[in-house]
């Protein structure tokens, strides 16, 4: 029996093979490997958690290695699988030693007790180790479904070190989880709505609730069907910022294969929750305006997974996007364009899918009235210029969808529109024809088809094509702003359940995506 560890490092990590070797000499434990602090300070809870389960520690001189030997391994999960590394030893040694034959992946901390609590990283360690061959895990029993999420593993979730150690004797502890037949389609609070999933929808999601905003509601529609990027500009308390944040009431839960990666990288940061061990809803994150560089795209001494990475396969909304630094908005755009990040730190170098979807929530000026018919906008034009050079060209030319939210105030007829209420239920429907259009056709969302892609699944007809060719004259499209027009235009096509992209389809996504040289300088 091989008894093996994880290190975790960026979203890779790596294993560890644990060893122990019991010789003549004065007794004492040494561990070796480079090891950090708190796997040196694992000598006194292992001992101690030995002792108090009912076991003989070893009168020999006991060493410990760590393999590889120029990797540092760091963390209380080491704990577990060298003590139980030193009690096969201590059973081989008195011709005890009947064990699994099979490798063993084993992670755990101890208390002096022996009770075993949960570490972070469980799920990325198991799908580490079944890459690997190992098919055979023990860990905490906090851990244990957050484990059995990988296909074909065998998994035992110990309470204590007493029965980690019988599970090592006996292969009936360990049980196997098929993940075709046992995944679950339907996550715990969801809905279905024509083939499509949907989490359920909980007070304070209803977009009912929100009189008068019909153009950012359909826009909100659109990104969530086709995955696009979205700019919201509107006076303070216009509804911006509330209508975003029931965004996730019309975001489709997770496939399987989306989950796992997800799942991954939560388990890294150690924000799995019991009830939740495969993250099936899309991740909705809101960092803080004073968030710096390395809280965005990760760091850290283990590079630990940033915001970016935690809003992978799901949405990063950025409320009152100019206000964070021009650094961290500036940092966006390769992620945006590539789908992930790498990180280097201390000689390594590790990369995390970084799939999100922005949504940005933004005023038109410092002030916030720029723009308003009913209020008077303070700004100079150079205040103005440099509020928005934080955002700069290239940023916004990665922005499928710009909408500017009037408050109802401005609006004439604005009684009339207060009426036209739309329902979370009434919009989902729209995105889920859209998105099981995608998954029957490309299996992808439409803001991320390839140029290949575009021009299999986006044909347009002649006066479709003449219709982009003047909105590109007449607005200055770059090349992306082009392929970006033409992919919304084939999720409202699709929310409308048309095979072809029509006319009024493109007219709509120009709509969204066109220069507002009257609401913004420069933008």
């Amino acid at each position: 029996m091989q008894i093996f560890s994880f290190s975790p490092f960026g979203y890779e990590g790596a294993l560890v093979t644990v060893e122990v070797d019991l010789r003549r000499g004065i007794p004492a434990t040494d561990i070796v490997g480079l090891a950090d602090g708190a796997v040196k300070e694992s000598r006194e809870r292992m001992q101690a958690a030995i002792r108090n389960s009912g076991f003989e520690y070893p009168p020999e001189r006991v060493l410990i290695s760590l393999s590889p030997a120029d990797l540092k391994k760091e963390g209380a999960g080491f704990d577990l699988p060298v003590a139980l590394a030193v009690l096969a030893a201590k059973a081989a040694a008195d011709e005890n030693g009947d064990f699994i034959c099979e490798p063993i992946l084993v992670m755990g901390e101890l208390e002096l007790s022996g009770n075993v609590r949960a570490v972070k990283g469980v799920h990325a360690a198991v799908s580490t180790a079944a890459a690997c061959g190992i098919m055979r895990c023990v860990v905490p029993l906090q851990n244990a479904d957050e484990a059995r999420e990988i296909p074909g593993v065998q998994v035992y979730g110990a309470d204590n070190l007493e029965n980690a150690f019988r599970a090592l004797r006996d292969s009936s502890f360990f049980e196997a989880r098929n993940m075709k037949s046992d995944f679950q389609e339907v996550p715990c609070g969801c809905t279905e709505t024509d083939g499509v999933f949907f989490p359920e929808i909980i007070p304070g999601y209803e977009f009912a609730e929100i009189k008068g905003q019909q153009k950012l509601i359909r826009a909100l529609q659109i990104a969530a069907a086709g995955g696009h990027n979205l700019l919201a500009l509107g006076a303070p308390g216009c509804g911006k910022t509330m209508a975003i944040q029931k965004f996730p009431a019309i975001n489709p839960v997770l496939t399987k294969d989306e989950a796992q990666s997800v799942t991954r990288i939560w388990s890294l940061a150690g924000l799995i929750k019991p009830t939740e061990p495969l993250v099936r809803i899309p991740p909705f994150r809101i960092p803080h305006q004073t968030a710096s560089i390395e809280g965005m795209c990760g760091g850290g001494p283990n590079c630990r997974p940033g915001e970016i990475s935690l809003a992978h396969n799901g949405v990063l909304f950025l409320d009152e996007a100019a206000e964070f630094r021009s650094s961290v908005l500036q940092m966006l755009r390769v992620p945006l364009e590539s789908g992930n990040i790498s990180l280097s730190r201390a000689g390594r170098t590790t990369t995390y899918p970084a799939r999100f979807q922005l949504l940005l929530a933004a005023n038109p000026c410092p002030c916030g009235n720029f723009g308003s018919q009913s209020k008077i906008c303070l700004c100079s034009l150079k205040s103005i210029e440099q509020y928005w050079k934080k955002f700069s060209a290239p940023l916004l030319d990665r922005i499928d969808i710009r909408v500017f939210v009037e408050s109802n105030y401005d609006k004439t007829g604005a009684t009339e529109e207060r009426t036209q209420l739309i329902t979370t239920q009434e919009i989902r429907t729209g995105v889920a024809r859209a998105i099981k259009t995608q998954r029957k056709r490309q299996g992808i969302k439409n803001a991320n088809l390839s140029p290949q892609e575009i021009l299999d699944f986006c044909p347009l007809d002649s006066k479709t094509r003449k219709l982009l060719d003047n909105a590109t004259l007449r607005y200055g499209f770059s090349p992306r702003a082009i392929s970006s027009c033409i992919k919304v235009a084939r999720t409202i096509a699709d929310i409308a359940g048309k095979e072809n992209i029509e006319t009024e389809h493109l007219s709509e996504a120009v709509e969204y995506h066109k220069l507002c040289n009257s609401l913004v300088p420069e933008l």
